[in-house]
Protein backbone atom coordinates (compact mmCIF):
# COMPACT_ATOMS: atom_id res chain seq x y z
CA UNK A 1 0.00 0.00 0.00
CA UNK A 2 2.71 2.36 0.57
CA UNK A 3 4.52 1.64 -2.31
CA UNK A 4 0.89 2.55 -4.62
CA UNK A 5 -0.14 5.52 -2.28
CA UNK A 6 3.79 7.08 -3.20
CA UNK A 7 3.11 6.03 -6.98
CA UNK A 8 -0.38 7.71 -7.06
CA UNK A 9 0.87 10.89 -5.00
CA UNK A 10 3.82 11.29 -7.09
CA UNK A 11 1.40 10.81 -10.41
CA UNK A 12 -0.84 13.58 -8.94
CA UNK A 13 2.08 15.84 -8.47
CA UNK A 14 3.04 15.60 -11.81
CA UNK A 15 -0.82 16.05 -13.35
CA UNK A 16 -0.76 19.36 -11.05
CA UNK A 17 2.57 20.40 -12.48
CA UNK A 18 1.46 19.93 -15.96
CA UNK A 19 -1.55 21.81 -15.44
CA UNK A 20 0.22 24.39 -13.51
CA UNK A 21 2.38 24.86 -16.83
CA UNK A 22 -0.07 25.00 -18.99
CA UNK A 23 -1.72 27.60 -17.64
CA UNK A 24 1.21 30.08 -16.86
CA UNK A 25 1.65 29.71 -20.87
CA UNK A 26 -1.66 30.88 -21.59
CA UNK A 27 -1.84 34.36 -22.42
CA UNK A 28 -4.28 36.92 -20.68
CA UNK A 29 -5.61 40.43 -21.34
CA UNK A 30 -4.08 41.09 -17.75
CA UNK A 31 -1.17 39.28 -17.59
CA UNK A 32 1.67 41.71 -16.96
CA UNK A 33 4.31 41.64 -20.08
CA UNK A 34 7.92 42.42 -20.71
CA UNK A 35 8.38 44.41 -23.63
CA UNK A 36 11.82 45.66 -23.65
CA UNK A 37 14.49 44.20 -21.57
CA UNK A 38 18.17 45.64 -21.46
CA UNK A 39 21.51 45.97 -19.69
CA UNK A 40 24.46 47.18 -20.12
CA UNK A 41 27.94 45.81 -20.12
CA UNK A 42 29.15 44.92 -16.78
CA UNK A 43 32.91 45.84 -16.65
CA UNK A 44 35.38 45.07 -13.65
CA UNK A 45 35.15 47.72 -10.47
CA UNK A 46 38.27 50.21 -10.41
CA UNK A 47 39.57 48.92 -13.46
CA UNK A 48 37.06 48.53 -16.17
CA UNK A 49 35.41 51.07 -18.62
CA UNK A 50 33.21 52.23 -16.68
CA UNK A 51 35.20 53.09 -13.85
CA UNK A 52 35.14 56.88 -14.46
CA UNK A 53 30.82 56.48 -14.82
CA UNK A 54 28.94 57.43 -12.46
CA UNK A 55 25.74 55.10 -11.79
CA UNK A 56 23.65 58.19 -12.56
CA UNK A 57 25.28 57.76 -16.34
CA UNK A 58 24.84 54.24 -16.55
CA UNK A 59 20.86 54.74 -15.82
CA UNK A 60 20.17 57.38 -18.62
CA UNK A 61 22.05 55.59 -21.04
CA UNK A 62 20.45 52.04 -20.62
CA UNK A 63 16.78 54.38 -20.41
CA UNK A 64 17.54 55.80 -23.48
CA UNK A 65 18.16 52.43 -25.07
CA UNK A 66 14.73 50.88 -23.50
CA UNK A 67 13.11 54.03 -25.34
CA UNK A 68 14.92 53.27 -28.35
CA UNK A 69 14.29 49.72 -28.59
CA UNK A 70 10.74 49.35 -27.50
CA UNK A 71 9.58 52.59 -29.14
CA UNK A 72 7.41 53.42 -26.16
CA UNK A 73 6.68 57.10 -25.90
CA UNK A 74 8.35 58.32 -22.53
CA UNK A 75 5.30 60.01 -21.46
CA UNK A 76 3.62 56.65 -21.01
CA UNK A 77 5.52 55.54 -18.18
CA UNK A 78 3.94 56.77 -15.56
CA UNK A 79 6.55 54.91 -12.39
CA UNK A 80 10.18 53.60 -12.89
CA UNK A 81 12.03 51.86 -9.56
CA UNK A 82 15.45 51.43 -9.49
CA UNK A 83 17.25 48.99 -7.88
CA UNK A 84 20.35 50.33 -5.74
CA UNK A 85 23.01 48.73 -2.82
CA UNK A 86 25.66 51.46 -2.79
CA UNK A 87 24.70 55.26 -3.35
CA UNK A 88 24.02 57.62 -0.84
CA UNK A 89 20.52 57.65 -0.01
CA UNK A 90 20.30 54.36 -2.82
CA UNK A 91 20.62 57.02 -5.23
CA UNK A 92 16.96 58.30 -5.66
CA UNK A 93 18.09 62.23 -6.20
CA UNK A 94 20.48 61.37 -9.21
CA UNK A 95 17.95 58.48 -10.58
CA UNK A 96 15.39 61.23 -10.78
CA UNK A 97 17.67 63.36 -12.71
CA UNK A 98 18.80 60.59 -14.65
CA UNK A 99 15.24 59.71 -15.92
CA UNK A 100 14.92 62.95 -17.18
CA UNK A 101 18.37 63.28 -18.91
CA UNK A 102 17.42 60.03 -20.69
CA UNK A 103 14.06 61.48 -22.00
CA UNK A 104 11.45 60.89 -19.74
CA UNK A 105 8.94 64.49 -18.72
CA UNK A 106 8.81 65.17 -15.09
CA UNK A 107 5.34 63.40 -14.84
CA UNK A 108 7.51 60.44 -14.87
CA UNK A 109 7.93 59.38 -11.36
CA UNK A 110 11.36 57.41 -9.97
CA UNK A 111 11.97 55.95 -6.83
CA UNK A 112 15.08 53.57 -5.87
CA UNK A 113 14.67 51.04 -3.56
CA UNK A 114 17.24 48.72 -1.84
CA UNK A 115 17.19 44.88 -0.74
CA UNK A 116 20.37 44.47 -0.83
CA UNK A 117 21.43 41.94 -4.10
CA UNK A 118 17.71 41.54 -4.71
CA UNK A 119 17.60 45.26 -5.45
CA UNK A 120 16.91 45.23 -9.28
CA UNK A 121 14.45 42.20 -9.14
CA UNK A 122 12.86 44.05 -6.20
CA UNK A 123 12.30 46.74 -8.30
CA UNK A 124 10.77 45.34 -11.15
CA UNK A 125 8.21 42.97 -8.70
CA UNK A 126 7.31 46.68 -7.59
CA UNK A 127 6.46 47.82 -11.03
CA UNK A 128 5.01 44.40 -11.83
CA UNK A 129 2.36 44.79 -8.48
CA UNK A 130 2.00 48.54 -9.01
CA UNK A 131 0.39 47.73 -12.76
CA UNK A 132 -1.64 44.58 -11.50
CA UNK A 133 -3.26 46.75 -8.90
CA UNK A 134 -4.65 49.56 -11.02
CA UNK A 135 -1.91 52.03 -9.28
CA UNK A 136 -0.30 52.69 -13.05
CA UNK A 137 -0.41 51.10 -16.43
CA UNK A 138 3.05 51.36 -17.83
CA UNK A 139 6.34 51.32 -15.44
CA UNK A 140 10.26 50.23 -15.50
CA UNK A 141 11.95 47.96 -13.24
CA UNK A 142 15.42 48.69 -13.13
CA UNK A 143 18.80 48.60 -11.02
CA UNK A 144 22.34 49.67 -11.11
CA UNK A 145 25.48 50.14 -9.36
CA UNK A 146 28.80 51.91 -9.47
CA UNK A 147 30.86 49.48 -7.70
CA UNK A 148 33.89 51.24 -8.95
CA UNK A 149 32.50 55.02 -7.18
CA UNK A 150 30.74 53.40 -4.28
CA UNK A 151 31.92 50.33 -3.01
CA UNK A 152 34.23 50.70 0.81
CA UNK A 153 33.61 50.21 4.54
CA UNK A 154 31.45 53.28 4.80
CA UNK A 155 28.60 51.01 2.75
CA UNK A 156 27.51 49.44 5.73
CA UNK A 157 26.53 51.96 8.82
CA UNK A 158 27.81 51.23 12.52
CA UNK A 159 25.56 49.54 14.52
CA UNK A 160 23.83 50.95 17.82
CA UNK A 161 24.39 49.77 21.26
CA UNK A 162 21.36 48.43 20.49
CA UNK A 163 21.64 46.74 17.62
CA UNK A 164 24.71 44.62 18.64
CA UNK A 165 23.26 43.65 21.62
CA UNK A 166 21.02 41.13 20.24
CA UNK A 167 23.20 38.23 18.50
CA UNK A 168 20.87 37.36 15.36
CA UNK A 169 21.11 41.23 14.85
CA UNK A 170 24.38 41.70 15.33
CA UNK A 171 25.08 39.15 12.81
CA UNK A 172 23.70 40.79 9.98
CA UNK A 173 26.46 43.13 9.56
CA UNK A 174 29.20 40.05 9.36
CA UNK A 175 31.02 40.71 5.51
CA UNK A 176 29.32 38.11 3.00
CA UNK A 177 32.56 36.39 2.54
CA UNK A 178 33.32 35.11 5.79
CA UNK A 179 29.79 34.13 5.98
CA UNK A 180 30.39 32.07 3.07
CA UNK A 181 33.71 30.69 4.06
CA UNK A 182 31.91 29.78 6.80
CA UNK A 183 29.08 28.00 5.60
CA UNK A 184 31.63 26.50 2.67
CA UNK A 185 32.99 25.04 5.95
CA UNK A 186 29.53 24.04 8.02
CA UNK A 187 27.99 22.56 4.55
CA UNK A 188 31.27 20.18 3.78
CA UNK A 189 31.27 22.29 0.53
CA UNK A 190 34.74 21.45 -0.83
CA UNK A 191 36.99 23.72 -2.67
CA UNK A 192 37.71 21.59 -5.64
CA UNK A 193 33.81 21.41 -6.39
CA UNK A 194 34.02 24.99 -6.01
CA UNK A 195 36.19 25.71 -8.70
CA UNK A 196 34.86 23.28 -10.97
CA UNK A 197 31.40 25.41 -10.71
CA UNK A 198 33.17 28.53 -11.31
CA UNK A 199 35.52 27.26 -14.21
CA UNK A 200 32.23 26.14 -16.07
CA UNK A 201 30.35 29.46 -15.11
CA UNK A 202 33.61 31.11 -17.05
CA UNK A 203 33.88 28.55 -19.73
CA UNK A 204 29.84 29.08 -20.44
CA UNK A 205 30.36 32.84 -20.72
CA UNK A 206 32.91 32.54 -23.01
CA UNK A 207 31.27 30.56 -25.31
CA UNK A 208 28.32 32.68 -25.60
CA UNK A 209 30.28 35.82 -25.65
CA UNK A 210 31.93 34.53 -28.60
CA UNK A 211 29.07 33.25 -29.75
CA UNK A 212 27.46 36.30 -30.02
CA UNK A 213 25.00 35.36 -27.39
CA UNK A 214 24.89 38.75 -25.13
CA UNK A 215 24.52 41.33 -28.10
CA UNK A 216 20.41 40.92 -27.74
CA UNK A 217 20.43 42.02 -24.22
CA UNK A 218 23.16 44.24 -23.98
CA UNK A 219 22.38 48.56 -25.19
CA UNK A 220 25.94 50.23 -25.71
CA UNK A 221 26.77 52.60 -24.10
CA UNK A 222 29.41 55.79 -25.06
CA UNK A 223 31.62 56.95 -21.94
CA UNK A 224 34.67 58.70 -20.86
CA UNK A 225 37.38 56.88 -19.55
CA UNK A 226 40.75 57.88 -18.06
CA UNK A 227 43.37 55.04 -19.33
CA UNK A 228 45.03 54.64 -15.52
CA UNK A 229 48.68 53.69 -16.95
CA UNK A 230 48.81 56.66 -19.17
CA UNK A 231 46.66 59.33 -17.58
CA UNK A 232 45.06 59.38 -21.55
CA UNK A 233 40.85 60.92 -21.44
CA UNK A 234 39.20 59.13 -23.98
CA UNK A 235 35.30 58.31 -25.42
CA UNK A 236 34.69 55.03 -25.32
CA UNK A 237 32.02 52.59 -26.62
CA UNK A 238 31.12 49.73 -24.16
CA UNK A 239 29.35 47.01 -25.45
CA UNK A 240 30.98 43.73 -23.96
CA UNK A 241 31.41 42.32 -20.89
CA UNK A 242 35.29 42.68 -19.61
CA UNK A 243 35.39 40.06 -16.65
CA UNK A 244 35.11 36.77 -19.08
CA UNK A 245 38.43 35.35 -18.81
CA UNK A 246 39.02 33.66 -21.25
CA UNK A 247 40.25 29.40 -21.23
CA UNK A 248 39.49 29.48 -17.00
CA UNK A 249 39.92 25.74 -15.68
CA UNK A 250 39.19 24.50 -12.39
CA UNK A 251 43.22 23.78 -12.20
CA UNK A 252 44.19 27.31 -12.92
CA UNK A 253 41.73 28.33 -10.27
CA UNK A 254 42.95 25.57 -7.98
CA UNK A 255 46.11 27.85 -7.44
CA UNK A 256 44.66 31.07 -6.06
CA UNK A 257 45.25 32.01 -2.56
CA UNK A 258 42.22 32.18 -0.03
CA UNK A 259 40.50 35.43 0.73
CA UNK A 260 39.17 35.30 3.60
CA UNK A 261 40.95 32.12 5.45
CA UNK A 262 44.01 30.79 5.52
CA UNK A 263 42.82 27.41 4.89
CA UNK A 264 39.67 28.53 3.40
CA UNK A 265 37.84 27.28 0.28
CA UNK A 266 36.86 31.20 -1.49
CA UNK A 267 38.64 33.07 -3.49
CA UNK A 268 38.60 36.00 -6.12
CA UNK A 269 38.31 33.37 -8.88
CA UNK A 270 35.28 31.50 -7.32
CA UNK A 271 33.54 33.95 -5.97
CA UNK A 272 31.35 37.12 -7.78
CA UNK A 273 33.53 40.13 -9.54
CA UNK A 274 32.76 43.36 -8.54
CA UNK A 275 31.08 45.21 -11.08
CA UNK A 276 29.42 48.25 -12.82
CA UNK A 277 26.86 48.12 -14.78
CA UNK A 278 23.10 48.90 -15.30
CA UNK A 279 19.96 47.29 -16.70
CA UNK A 280 16.04 48.11 -17.24
CA UNK A 281 13.11 46.11 -17.83
CA UNK A 282 9.90 47.83 -19.52
CA UNK A 283 6.28 46.62 -17.86
CA UNK A 284 2.86 46.56 -19.01
CA UNK A 285 -0.09 44.28 -19.07
CA UNK A 286 -0.86 42.39 -22.20
CA UNK A 287 -3.90 44.69 -23.07
CA UNK A 288 -2.04 47.44 -23.21
CA UNK A 289 0.83 46.27 -25.08
CA UNK A 290 -0.91 45.14 -27.54
CA UNK A 291 -3.53 48.75 -27.96
CA UNK A 292 0.46 50.58 -28.26
CA UNK A 293 1.65 48.13 -30.36
CA UNK A 294 4.71 46.94 -28.28
CA UNK A 295 6.15 43.37 -29.08
CA UNK A 296 5.85 41.05 -26.02
CA UNK A 297 9.08 38.92 -25.26
CA UNK A 298 7.82 37.70 -22.08
CA UNK A 299 5.72 38.11 -18.88
CA UNK A 300 5.55 37.92 -15.22
CA UNK A 301 4.42 35.44 -13.34
CA UNK A 302 4.83 35.80 -9.13
CA UNK A 303 7.76 36.23 -6.97
CA UNK A 304 8.32 35.15 -3.86
CA UNK A 305 10.68 36.07 -0.56
CA UNK A 306 12.09 34.25 2.07
CA UNK A 307 14.75 34.97 5.01
CA UNK A 308 17.33 32.99 6.31
CA UNK A 309 19.32 32.89 9.42
CA UNK A 310 21.74 36.21 8.71
CA UNK A 311 24.69 33.36 9.53
CA UNK A 312 23.47 31.22 6.35
CA UNK A 313 22.62 33.97 3.91
CA UNK A 314 24.03 32.15 0.85
CA UNK A 315 20.82 29.49 1.18
CA UNK A 316 18.21 32.37 0.33
CA UNK A 317 17.50 30.62 -2.91
CA UNK A 318 17.04 27.54 -1.40
CA UNK A 319 14.52 28.78 0.73
CA UNK A 320 12.69 30.89 -2.16
CA UNK A 321 12.61 28.89 -5.20
CA UNK A 322 10.55 25.84 -3.11
CA UNK A 323 8.16 29.22 -2.31
CA UNK A 324 7.83 30.20 -5.67
CA UNK A 325 6.87 26.87 -6.31
CA UNK A 326 4.13 26.44 -4.34
CA UNK A 327 2.47 29.60 -5.43
CA UNK A 328 2.54 28.59 -9.40
CA UNK A 329 2.04 24.76 -8.90
CA UNK A 330 5.49 24.43 -10.87
CA UNK A 331 8.09 21.41 -10.27
CA UNK A 332 11.44 21.96 -10.79
CA UNK A 333 10.75 19.92 -13.84
CA UNK A 334 8.99 22.75 -15.79
CA UNK A 335 11.49 25.16 -15.56
CA UNK A 336 13.28 25.24 -18.41
CA UNK A 337 16.56 27.87 -17.15
CA UNK A 338 17.13 28.91 -13.95
CA UNK A 339 19.39 32.33 -13.06
CA UNK A 340 20.83 31.65 -9.87
CA UNK A 341 23.14 34.43 -8.68
CA UNK A 342 26.61 33.21 -8.64
CA UNK A 343 27.78 35.54 -5.60
CA UNK A 344 29.99 32.84 -4.45
CA UNK A 345 30.40 29.20 -6.08
CA UNK A 346 29.75 27.89 -2.65
CA UNK A 347 26.23 29.03 -2.00
CA UNK A 348 24.85 29.05 -5.73
CA UNK A 349 26.22 24.92 -5.78
CA UNK A 350 25.02 24.07 -2.39
CA UNK A 351 21.41 25.81 -3.08
CA UNK A 352 21.57 23.24 -6.45
CA UNK A 353 22.48 20.52 -4.68
CA UNK A 354 19.76 20.83 -1.90
CA UNK A 355 17.23 21.38 -4.46
CA UNK A 356 18.40 18.41 -7.02
CA UNK A 357 18.28 21.24 -10.03
CA UNK A 358 19.42 19.94 -13.32
CA UNK A 359 23.06 21.29 -13.97
CA UNK A 360 22.35 21.94 -17.23
CA UNK A 361 19.49 24.39 -16.67
CA UNK A 362 21.73 27.16 -14.15
CA UNK A 363 23.31 29.62 -15.81
CA UNK A 364 23.67 28.25 -19.20
CA UNK A 365 25.38 31.29 -20.77
CA UNK A 366 27.72 31.95 -17.06
CA UNK A 367 26.90 33.94 -14.27
CA UNK A 368 28.49 36.66 -11.78
CA UNK A 369 31.78 34.94 -10.95
CA UNK A 370 32.50 35.21 -15.17
CA UNK A 371 31.09 38.99 -15.16
CA UNK A 372 30.38 39.97 -12.38
CA UNK A 373 27.61 41.70 -10.13
CA UNK A 374 26.72 45.34 -9.92
CA UNK A 375 24.84 44.54 -6.40
CA UNK A 376 21.56 46.66 -7.34
CA UNK A 377 21.52 45.39 -11.26
CA UNK A 378 21.58 42.13 -10.60
CA UNK A 379 18.01 41.00 -10.56
CA UNK A 380 17.12 43.22 -13.50
CA UNK A 381 20.01 41.74 -15.67
CA UNK A 382 18.74 38.38 -15.04
CA UNK A 383 15.42 39.19 -16.48
CA UNK A 384 17.21 40.43 -19.88
CA UNK A 385 19.59 37.17 -19.98
CA UNK A 386 16.81 34.55 -18.69
CA UNK A 387 14.26 36.11 -21.20
CA UNK A 388 16.96 36.32 -24.51
CA UNK A 389 18.14 32.55 -23.67
CA UNK A 390 14.84 30.92 -23.19
CA UNK A 391 13.50 32.70 -26.56
CA UNK A 392 16.62 31.46 -28.50
CA UNK A 393 16.89 28.10 -27.23
CA UNK A 394 12.98 27.74 -27.91
CA UNK A 395 12.74 27.54 -23.53
CA UNK A 396 9.63 29.05 -22.25
CA UNK A 397 9.26 29.00 -18.14
CA UNK A 398 12.23 30.83 -16.10
CA UNK A 399 13.22 31.44 -12.43
CA UNK A 400 15.89 34.28 -11.06
CA UNK A 401 16.67 34.01 -7.99
CA UNK A 402 19.57 35.16 -5.61
CA UNK A 403 21.26 35.02 -2.12
CA UNK A 404 20.42 38.34 -0.26
CA UNK A 405 22.95 39.74 2.39
CA UNK A 406 21.82 39.37 6.21
CA UNK A 407 20.16 36.76 5.42
CA UNK A 408 17.23 36.42 2.85
CA UNK A 409 16.43 35.19 -0.29
CA UNK A 410 13.80 35.80 -3.55
CA UNK A 411 12.69 34.46 -6.45
CA UNK A 412 10.50 34.95 -9.69
CA UNK A 413 9.17 32.94 -12.26
CA UNK A 414 9.06 34.20 -16.20
CA UNK A 415 7.54 32.93 -18.83
CA UNK A 416 9.36 33.57 -22.40
CA UNK A 417 7.56 34.56 -25.63
CA UNK A 418 8.37 34.81 -29.58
Amino acid sequence: MSGASNRLASLKSQLTSSTARDRLLQKNPDDIVVTCALRTAFTKGGRGLFKDTHAGDLLAGIFQGVIKTSGIDPALVEDISVGNVLAPGAGATEFRAAAIVAGFPTTTAVKATNRQCSSGLQACVDIASAISAGIIEVGIGAGVESMSNNYGPDAVSEFSELLNSVKKAKDCKVPMGVLSEQMAKDKGIARVNQDAFAAKSYQKAEAAQKAGLFKEEIWPIETSFEDPKTGEKKRVVVNADDGVRPGMTAEALAKIKPAFAKDGSIHAGNASQISDGAAAVLLMKRSTAQKLGQKIIGKFVTASVAGVDPLLMGIGPWASIPKVFEKTGLSKEDVDIFEINEAFASQCLWCANELGLDEKKINPKGGAIAFGHPLGCTGARQVSTLLTELRRTGGKIGVTSMCIGTGMGMAAVWVAEN
